[in-house]
């Protein structure tokens, strides 16, 4: 669809949008109203930049997703488009890979198939390649908030922007705020003298009363005038003070007396009523007015509140008695004196003033020198780093970056974001192709409490050289739906006087008029009992005579109207006569389909306080409540500052009485006088306090919330409960999920807290922030329960959703701005530019709550654009009614008498029929009726255990021998080879043969009696191990080397006295020849360890297992090894998952590889022991023979996997068994074997999960 939009009061033309002839060139925007498919069009855009449709005219080439920007402003948001873009591209592309025979019949997507159309047959797969891999790429994809956006930029573009290659990005800046206050207030304050001291704390009581005002200031502080130092400022003010003080008190020096005399004469003469006027009266009055006059300092006299009502012509008027009263300057003063002393020159504004500018200032620096950033300096520095020097440089890389950006929401912008699209995307005359698309809704600009500013968007609007567009087709809501809502801003905005729908209408024009908008329908509608049911529907509370509701009396009627008549709805709903018909069917209407809107927590209280009497549960939604502001939040302080210090009794009672624990007063009580309960609470938060510091914050509270039963309480499920038992406390899921989700929050933050007592000073923190200030995803209050539940949402939070039921029960409700309200007072002037106050002067306060009205007026369209099917209005004769948004469509702000809001609803309704206006619902004692079977709780489930495959890491020393007294399979393997040698020795031989104590060494070169046991033996391998570091050339040639080594190794385990043996010795082992004899395919040979070219000490080795049965394993090394000689059998079991084991040397020697195991086993006193036979028999006892088997199983494995032409029988030489001990014995202590291939074959196969064939 084409066209254009015929457009007056000074607004430029637009156009109906066709997404497929939109030129990407230029600034252009996009106006879609609510429902027309804003988050549609921005996906079909997309898939026209990737296949670079249309580039022709604009000369715009096909980009990748990193190439196009798409911005919004929330990071759900941003989540939601990467979602649509990435669904939309890969429907994209299976719609251009299907058949072109047979395409032109095929029912699909209508605005694919367009796309599709514009492209020839033969270029539809190439283009569905395009899309698929852009699909494909969306997680790469330039799709974020404008604040991720701007800190990609400055870390991206450091050197343009004139940025910091690292900067910490800040969430979180109240401390450091803290921090730059406090400085001010040492800085300025604490040097004031007593008086000027004295004034300023009337105002702000310390640096964190200060805190809050001035962060208020700090975002619009450009805004704000010049101001002098507080000293001079308060000197100065206290001069003119006093100056017009005693102007105001000269004349009283004689009006004391003169009133005096005209009071006593009336009062002799009983021309006043002396009920109300006596001398015992008025003179204390007087005298305090003389007392006023007489003291210079004296700010105000001290008169009573009769006295300042009585003491003016009105009061004498009403205590005389007939006639008119005398006239008296006094008493004309008096009547203003109030307010003249309320107007006398204060400081305060000014020194707020400074105080801002300075805070600013030396925030700013602050952040700079600890290079931080908030989200605030991500855009200001961009936008700085853009308009200042380089700047141009600065966007033409941008724009390379990325040439086209598509804005959503742009309707919230502010001048700052909207200066830096402005600076990047500028057509420039030699620039490249580049195209800044705006996409937004001014009528639902509703974010001015966080910057956003709708005249900005209209600025931008009025700069966009492109051309404006246009969506206006809703396909969110039905056709009796839109009409209504078309009608309602088409009444005030064809009526000729007044400000239009929404107020921006002057003489100059109506830069946002109301456009209606058409209807594309639903294909489901809302009947009851098969009648279609009015799209909007007013309920009307009736006026209390002529005098309208106030608003606690609007909250309190209308929440019980609105309550009536979801539960008459819901009731239709479960007895099946209403509900949503499609298709021939009817859906019955729930819960879940309803939504309440409202403006703040106390309407969201009042309306879910009314449907919780009558049984409908409900949520609460909101995007300005914190968790920290909850009341979980201050009693999870209690409990954190009592687990922190248990033996506070003040901090452990405080905790114990929170209402969420629910101890009974009884128990409370018994606690003062039972010193062993009370010593068993403190037992018990001393173990919570163990558990903090041991496991964390969130473990502990949840041992904490298990002991006390609170989620069984809150929700109802305390076991051994009868089927009567108490109800659970109202909001019990509201309760646990809020303590469930600040322990969360609190277990993320500890990681960057040192200790308990940080964590409490962050919660503190926190609970102090106003809500504004700790808005975020992560602190929002989550949803307490994933059932159907009515929503009760706020009108911020339910922008962008949809809902089939709307409920709007405080549609009147309204607050305005007045002299009472918090500065400061924000509001534009006649240019659009913003403006702010610090005082509240009449004009500025009307010119506030004007631009108030404006924003409510757009909260009202965003509300009354949700509803898919109806939206119930709570109407009702509110005093100050034409203040309010609905009050204004309805009058134009002419004041709406309460008997005459009738007529003007009336007035309202005529010429559409799908608006009603019913009188509203009276309280009753209907109730929801729910189900039996919904309301009971079933049996709780019982987890059932799981099965896992056994999967371990076992070694040599977890195999166990079955007639072993301590068979029993060890947890783990060995870490270390240390801890392998030790645990060997001490399970094997020397378990059987004992260990002896360390005695004085005998003056020989003999390790016999060297001590024996695990440590010993843990000892000589060190010392091997050492030696091989060092090269066993080196050791045994080098004499001092040898005896340092050695003398280090004994120092470090206390034996010092083995210095000289172990030397000895060691130089011996290393030069003795080894006589290895001959084996099946290998010579007999001789070797010595100083002389080996290739070793390796402490070898590593991991061998994955697969389901070895042990015995199977025993069995074979058996029947192979030791001329299959009977030995201890292995205790049965299984090896499954990793096999892990240290080699102490493995060396290569003509061609062959060798591995060497060291034993420390004691034999004999004498090397006569150490005989083969002995050796043999120590080994088969040991089961030594496993262990060499399976060393020799990773050795050729690894073999295998190095040597390209590996061969078992040519490449690996023995299992070489040292003891050690056994050095001078004729075999020198020797034991070699070299298993046949076939055990090792059968083994690998065994090991790696392949069958192997019994053999008997």
């Amino acid at each position: 669809m084409s066209g254009t939009v015929a457009s007056g009061d000074g607004v430029l033309p637009r156009q109906v949008l066709d997404p497929l002839r939109l030129p990407f060139s230029g600034m252009r925007l996009i106006e879609a109203s609510a429902g027309t498919g804003k988050t549609f069009t921005i996906a079909a855009l997309y898939l026209r930049l990737v296949l670079g449709h249309g580039s022709g005219g604009d000369g715009m080439r096909p980009l990748a997703p990193a190439e196009i920007l798409v911005v919004s402003f929330t990071e759900a948001a941003t989540e939601e488009l990467r979602d649509r873009i990435r669904r939309r591209l890969a429907a994209a592309a299976a719609c251009f890979r299907s058949d072109p025979a047979t395409a032109a019949d095929a029912d699909g997507d209508a605005a694919l198939q367009a796309l599709r159309a514009e492209y020839p047959p033969q270029q539809w797969p190439g283009c569905a390649r395009t899309l698929q891999l852009a699909a494909e790429a969306m997680d790469d994809a330039a799709v974020s908030t404008i604040h991720g956006w701007c800190n990609r930029m400055l870390r991206e573009h450091a050197f343009a922007s004139n940025s910091l290659f690292v900067q910490t990005l800040e969430s979180d800046q109240q401390e450091l705020l803290a921090e730059v206050v406090r400085d001010y207030w040492r800085t300025f304050i604490v040097p004031l003298d007593a008086a000027a001291a004295g004034e300023l704390r009337q105002w702000w009581s310390g640096p964190e009363a200060l805190q809050q005002v001035v962060a208020r200031l700090l975002d619009d502080v450009a805004l704000l005038p010049a101001a002098v130092p507080p000293q001079d400022a308060l000197g100065r003010a206290r001069a003119l003070r006093q100056q017009r003080l005693a102007e105001l008190k000269a004349p009283w020096r004689s009006w004391v007396g003169e009133l005096h005399d005209l009071l006593d004469a009336a009062v002799a003469q009983r021309l006043v009523d002396g009920r109300k006027l006596q001398g015992r009266h008025y003179r204390p009055w007087l005298e305090a007015l003389r007392a006023w006059h007489e003291d210079a300092a004296m700010g105000s006299p001290d008169l009573t509140k009769t006295g300042w009502e009585r003491l003016t012509p009105a009061g004498l008027r009403d205590a005389w008695k007939s006639g008119a009263p005398p006239e008296h300057p006094a008493l004309l003063a008096i009547a203003g004196l109030a307010s003249e002393l309320a107007a006398l020159p204060q400081a305060r504004d000014e020194v707020l003033c400074h105080a801002a500018r300075w805070v600013a200032e030396r925030f700013a620096g602050e952040q700079e020198a600890r290079a931080q950033m908030g989200f605030n300096e991500l855009l200001t520095r961009l936008a700085a780093a853009l308009h200042g020097d380089g700047g141009e440089r600065l966007a033409a890389a941008i724009r390379q970056q990325f040439p086209v950006a598509l804005i959503d929401e742009f309707q919230d912008t502010d001048p700052v974001q909207y200066r830096i699209f402005d600076a990047v995307y500028r057509p420039a005359p030699d620039s490249a192709p580049a195209a800044l698309i705006l996409i937004g809704d001014p009528k639902q600009a509703i974010y001015a409490f966080r910057g956003a500013d709708i005249h900005t968007y209209l600025a931008a609007r009025s700069a966009c050289s492109g051309g404006i567009y246009t969506l206006l087709t809703n396909f969110r809501a039905s056709r009796e739906m839109v009409a209504a809502t078309n009608h309602c801003f088409a009444f005030a905005e064809q009526r000729r006087e007044g400000s239009g729908a929404f107020g921006f209408r002057s003489a100059a024009g109506n830069p946002l008029p109301f456009e209606a908008a058409q209807a594309q329908g639903r294909a489901d509608a809302l009947q009851v009992d098969g009648a279609s049911l009015p799209a909007l529907v007013a309920g009307v509370l009736p006026a209390a005579g002529d005098k309208g509701l106030s608003k606690t009396e609007y909250l309190a009627l209308m929440a019980v109207a609105c309550a009536a008549e979801i539960v008459r709805l819901l009731n239709l709903g479960q007895a099946g006569r209403a509900g949503f018909v499609a298709g021939g069917g009817l859906r019955p209407l729930r819960p879940a389909d309803m939504a309440v809107l409202v403006s703040n927590r106390s309407e969201a209280d009042a309306i879910r306080s009314a449907l919780l009497q009558r049984g409908v549960r409900s949520v609460y939604l909101s995007d300005r409540d914190s968790v920290f502001d909850s009341d979980e939040a201050l009693e999870l302080q209690h409990w954190l500052a009592a687990v922190a210090e248990p033996d506070d009794p003040r901090l452990l009672r405080s905790a114990l009485a929170t209402a969420t624990l629910a101890l009974g007063w009884h128990e409370l009580d018994a606690l003062q006088h039972d010193e062993t309960a009370w010593e068993a609470r403190v037992v018990q938060f001393r173990g919570y306090r163990d558990c903090w510091l041991r496991q964390g914050v969130l473990p502990m509270l949840r041992r904490l919330l298990h002991d006390f039963s609170v989620p069984a309480r809150l929700l109802g499920r305390l076991a051994g409960a009868s089927p009567g038992a108490q109800p659970p406390p109202p909001g019990g899921e509201r309760t646990l999920t809020n303590l469930l989700h600040l322990a969360e929050l609190l277990q993320q933050a500890s990681a960057l807290l040192d200790g308990p007592q940080a964590l409490l000073r962050h919660l503190a923190g926190q609970r102090r922030q106003p809500a504004a200030a700790a808005a975020g995803d992560a602190r929002q209050l989550r949803l307490e329960s994933d059932a159907e539940l009515l929503q009760v949402v706020t009108v911020h939070k339910a922008k962008g959703l949809e809902y089939p039921l709307v409920f709007l029960p405080f549609a009147c409700n309204y607050r305005a701005i007045t002299s009472r309200s918090r500065p400061p007072l924000k509001w534009h002037d006649a240019a659009g530019r913003p403006q702010l106050s610090l005082n509240s002067d009449p004009a500025i306060v009307e010119l506030a709550d004007r631009e108030r009205l404006a924003e409510d007026l757009r909260k009202l369209y965003v509300a009354l654009t949700r509803a898919q099917h109806l939206t119930w209005l709570g109407v009702a004769p509110l005093v100050g009614l034409q203040r309010s948004a609905f009050g204004h469509l309805l009058g134009g702000g002419e004041e709406l008498a309460p008997d005459e809001l009738p007529l003007w609803l009336q007035a309202l309704a005529a010429g559409c029929p799908h608006i009603a206006l019913v009188p509203a619902a009276a309280a009753s004692d209907a109730r929801f009726r729910t189900p039996e079977s919904r309301r009971q709780v079933g049996s709780a489930r019982e987890s059932a255990r799981v099965w896992r495959e056994h999967w371990w890491i076992a070694s040599y020393s977890a195999l166990r021998i079955a007639a072993a007294d301590d068979a029993v399979a060890s947890p783990a393997a060995a870490e270390t080879a240390a801890e392998e040698i030790l645990r060997e020795t001490r399970e094997t031989g020397e378990r059987l043969l004992g260990t002896t104590p360390a005695e004085a060494p005998v003056v020989t070169a003999s390790l016999h009696d060297f001590p024996r046991g695990a440590e010993a033996g843990t000892f000589l391998h060190g010392l091997l191990e050492a030696s091989a570091a060092e090269g066993f050339a080196q050791v045994a040639g080098d004499a001092a080397l040898r005896h340092e080594l050695v003398a280090r190794c004994c120092r470090t385990s206390g034996r010092e006295q083995w210095i000289g043996l172990l030397s000895a010795w060691l130089q011996g082992f290393l030069t003795r020849p080894w006589e290895l004899p001959a084996g099946e395919a290998a010579a007999a040979t001789t070797l010595r360890l100083r002389e080996l070219a290739a070793a390796r000490a402490e070898m590593e080795f991991w061998l994955p297992v697969h389901a070895v049965d042990l015995l199977q394993v025993d069995q074979l090394v058996c029947r192979h090894t030791l001329a299959g000689a009977p030995r201890p059998p292995l205790q049965a079991g299984q090896l499954n998952g990793m096999l892990k084991g240290f080699i102490d040397l493995v060396f290569e020697h003509q061609g062959r590889h060798y591995v060497v195991d060291y034993k420390s086993n004691w034999l004999g006193p004498a090397a006569a022991a150490y005989t083969p036979a002995a050796l043999r028999a120590a080994i088969l006892h040991a089961r030594y023979d496993l262990q060499y088997v399976l060393y020799l199983v990773a050795l050729h494995r690894l073999l295998r996997a190095r040597l390209p032409d590996y061969d078992y029988d040519r490449h690996v030489g023995a299992a070489v068994y040292v003891f050690l001990r056994g050095g001078d014995a004729a075999c020198r202590g020797l034991h070699v074997e070299r298993p046949p291939r076939r055990l090792i074959d059968e083994l690998d196969a065994l090991f790696a999960g392949r069958q192997v064939a019994p053999q008997y």
